[in-house]
């Protein structure tokens, strides 16, 4: 296979593979593309097991090295920013706030894990049920890990004694052999125990093992315990833990497999752990032996639409079971939309999706244009054989009406998440639609009768503009004018007609403050950098006293000194009713700080231009750039309104841009601070107006006092330069931060293990990007979480740094130099080396160009 970059369509979706020739398994020289290949010949048997599951991966983006010299690996829970939008997640809390974890329910999604080296799936004994919540577990495991001078034959015995016990409680039991040291059984349960029920009967089971065999087996924790005897591990039956999933490749130096076996296999004294290849010929020859652990659920996604019809009385298609049907893997999926004018006249969007027709009742059918948004209320699934359905829905029957099909063919998927779907549909060729990218926002609720909009995206998936359609005709040829018709019964009679799309919608003018996208606002205040904030130059205190005096001087008045506030940078356009943000880098910040945004500011009615810090205060009121972590790095919407509550925002305002349509920012300081009190002087939390210092001692004395970042010094007289870094503003740290280029990472040791040990950063020069130094403290387990999920993506084979030494670069992994972070250090050597570096935090809001270092 080529080593090259591939775009592939797998069951309709687009996934970009690469490097298939890279090796991952040195001892075996089994590539990535084999890797692949197995997930994809394997998934027929492999994702029963894990359907629903939310899976924690294991991966290995070098290979897993050899036995004496293993490569580093790490766990992933939540998703990398770089996963297809398509693919699947639900969020599970954790300390450090929910993670999305990856859901598995088709081959696309197998190839992707397995493209980023996710060699292991681990999952729970339970799965996620439709409402999004943990379910009860449907199956129970013993884990049994042999201890030294024991091995698989061993495992053996023990795992027929747990079956004779599983046996007597009426539960059939499954061995699997895990691919790594020891045997796994399972039983299927029925879901009427919690995790805590099943954990105390495991424990118990694993009790009386040990009872009964002594010498043999061990239910005690402590590994000194383990010697001469197999582990009982019941713990993974803990609704926080996991077991490697059933046909799971593992990370050894052989490509095994956790491999399910026939109890015959487990009394061959032969007994040995498979690999992949053989996995695979034995599935070819004799099917799943573990198909019984994981059957089709009874309740699948067709059980409310079955519930709903009698097949006795009603045209339309009933299948007797409500799993729905596997999907055509060479094919596109297929959508329809349907006129049906039932006891309120409506369109059904129906897409193809995970083997049944996920459903949409639209009362204004599809818009005609990008500029207009039309309700969707989420219906019940539907079978697949919907797709052609056409007829009359008798009286007393759900859905009683006339059923057409208005439009159908195939789509292209770009995008499916929990609240926002995006496709390209291409419907017949002499049919109304045409071709049309489109948009679902989910916008309230979850599930059947959520509310949604339909939106007309104004480019195609190319970023080509779209031709707008017709209004959509009845098919007595009327037309459908806005107030036509009133929604269908079963929409909330509250819901909007059109409204403005949740946070993390398309990129698209829909919301309600279109008028003021960066595409408009430069020209309303003048120039293509409007929004770009003024920064200030790194002095030392002496310099800026200096600089202080003589402003006052030529000012004829006061010095002028503000604390230096440990936040982002972020511009804010305020159209007398909404805000929309900008930081530093101009990049809209607006739906990550929905408790600015979205809440009533008392900002005035004049439109303005305001600029200021976004800070989180810690519990003692200081501003914590590291606390400040937990918001800025979010991008989903569900993330975002979990953790605002957790961790609120506040706006520090010092400067105004323009206001009532009037560029003021060639007045000077002082007069832009006057017109900046008017706007905002009276304002509360969210949104604060700090003081200013007329003594620039007497502000360090505060900043020292309250552990602050520092103090800014200021020309009363300077006009506000847009995007430049000047004089004018001084900037005066009490503690030596640097903004710092990441470039490399060094794979940890001992405690650290498996994880970022510390970070190769760099700062910018007339040469390139001039090596700075190694950070290694500062790193919670969330940051280094953080950073893997930022990081690890981005690995390269090139070197980016000038002037690395070559001990620095013996175990280093390159990473594309394309983040800032934030340092915290004692000084720099000669040679331009941060000493003692402490991590701070990433910097989103600035780019490496911008980087430069802080000599001041």
């Amino acid at each position: 296979m080529a080593g090259s970059e591939q775009l592939v369509r797998i069951d309709g979706r687009r996934l970009r593979v690469t490097n298939l020739d890279k090796v991952l398994f040195p001892a075996t020289g089994t590539t990535k593309g084999e890797v692949i290949d197995y997930y994809t010949r394997i998934a027929g048997v492999l994702l029963p097991h894990v359907s629903g599951r939310p899976i924690t991966r294991k991966r290995w983006p070098d290979g897993v090295g050899t036995e004496a010299d293993p490569a580093m690996s790490f766990f992933a829970k939540d998703l990398e920013p770089g996963a297809p939008s398509w693919l699947r997640r639900l969020p599970i809390p954790h300390s450090g706030g929910p993670k999305d974890y990856p859901l598995a329910s088709d081959v696309p999604t197998l190839v992707y894990l397995a493209q980023v080296a996710s060699l292991e799936l681990h999952v729970p004994q339970w799965r996620f049920g439709r409402d999004g919540q943990r379910g009860n577990p449907d199956r129970i495991v013993l884990d049994l890990d042999p201890g030294p001078g024991v091995g698989l034959p061993e495992c053996a015995e023990v795992a027929r004694h747990a079956k004779n016990i599983l046996d007597g409680m009426g539960l059939e039991a499954f061995p699997v052999t895990s691919g790594s040291k020891g045997i796994h059984v399972y039983a299927h349960l029925d879901g009427t125990w919690t995790s805590e029920q099943v954990s105390t009967v495991a424990r118990e089971l694993a009790r009386a093992i040990e009872a009964d065999h002594p010498g043999l087996a061990v239910s005690q924790m402590a590994k000194s315990e383990r010697t001469g005897r197999v582990f009982i591990d019941w713990s993974q039956n803990n609704a926080a833990k996991t077991t490697i999933a059933p046909y799971s490749l593992r990370g050894r130096a052989r490509p095994t497999v956790a491999a399910p076996r026939t109890w015959d296999e487990l009394d061959d004294p032969a007994l040995a752990h498979l690999t992949f290849d053989a996995v695979l010929a034995r599935v070819a020859e004799h099917g799943d032996p573990l198909a019984a652990l994981d059957p089709p659920p009874a309740d699948g996604p067709l059980t409310a639409y079955i519930a709903k019809r009698t097949a006795t009385r009603t045209p339309e298609p009933v299948p007797e079971h409500p799993t729905g049907e596997s999907p055509d893997p060479d094919a596109l999926p297929r959508f329809v939309i349907q006129e049906h004018h039932a006891s309120r006249l409506h369109w059904d969007v129906r897409l193809e999706h995970d083997g049944v027709l996920v459903s949409w009742a639209v009362p204004r059918g599809v818009p005609h244009s990008h500029t207009r948004n039309n309700l969707a209320v989420m219906t019940e699934d539907h079978p697949v054989s919907y797709l052609d359905f056409e007829g009359v829905i008798p009286k007393g029957q759900y859905g009683a009406g006339t059923m057409t099909v208005w439009d159908t063919g195939h789509y292209e998927l770009e995008k499916w998440r929990d609240d926002e779907v995006i496709f390209t549909a291409r419907g017949r060729e002499d049919g109304p639609l045409g071709e049309v990218r489109l948009a679902l926002i989910r916008t309230e609720g979850d599930g059947e009768k959520s509310s949604w909009l339909l939106h007309r995206m104004k480019t195609d998936a190319a970023g080509r503009p779209q031709a707008e359609g017709a209004p959509v005709e009845r098919s007595d040829h009327g037309f459908l004018t806005t107030a036509a018709d009133p929604p269908p019964a079963d929409v909330p009679a509250s819901s909007p007609e059109a409204a403005t799309p949740p946070a993390g919608a398309p990129a698209e003018p829909i919301s309600a403050t279109a008028a003021h996208t960066a595409e408009a606002l430069p020209r309303a205040v003048g120039g293509a950098g409007a929004l770009r904030p003024m920064l200030a130059v790194s002095a030392t205190v002496g310099i800026a006293r200096r600089a202080a005096g003589r402003w006052a001087t030529d000012a004829d008045g006061a010095a002028w000194a503000e604390l230096k506030w440990d936040g982002i940078r972020a511009v804010g356009v305020w159209d007398g009713s909404s805000l929309v943000l900008r930081a530093r880098s101009g990049r809209d910040i607006t739906a990550t700080y929905p408790d600015l945004t979205d809440t009533p500011l008392d900002l005035g009615a004049l439109p303005a231009v305001l600029d200021g810090e976004i800070v989180a205060l810690d519990d003692s009121g200081r501003p914590s750039f590291p606390l400040l972590q937990n918001r800025m790095n979010l991008a989903d919407p569900r993330e975002i309104a979990r953790e605002a509550p957790r961790t609120p925002v506040q706006w520090y305002l010092y400067d105004v841009l323009s206001i009532d349509g009037r560029d003021v920012a060639a007045l000077p300081l002082s007069a832009r601070r006057e017109l900046l009190q008017s706007i905002a002087g009276d304002t509360a939390a969210p949104v604060r107006v700090p003081p200013v210092f007329d003594d620039v001692d007497a502000a360090l004395a505060a900043a020292e006092r309250f552990a602050l970042e520092g103090v800014v010094v200021k020309d009363p007289s300077s006009p506000y330069r847009r995007g430049e870094r000047t004089e004018s503003w001084l900037k005066v740290k009490l503690t030596r931060m640097q903004d710092v280029v990441i470039g490399g990472i060094r794979p940890g040791k001992g405690g650290r293990g498996g994880r970022i040990g510390s970070l190769l950063v760099g700062i910018p020069d007339a040469d390139g990007l001039r090596y700075a130094g190694r950070v290694g403290t500062g790193f919670s387990d969330a940051t280094l979480t953080r950073l893997e999920k930022a990081l690890l993506p981005r690995r390269t084979e090139a070197n980016p740094f000038v002037g690395v030494p070559d001990t620095d670069t013996r175990d280093a992994l390159w990473v594309t130099p394309d983040l800032v972070g934030e340092v915290e250090f004692a000084e720099f050597t000669p040679g331009g080396i941060l000493r003692h570096a402490r991590w701070r935090g990433l910097r989103p809001d600035t780019s490496p160009d911008e980087v430069r270092r802080e000599d001041g």
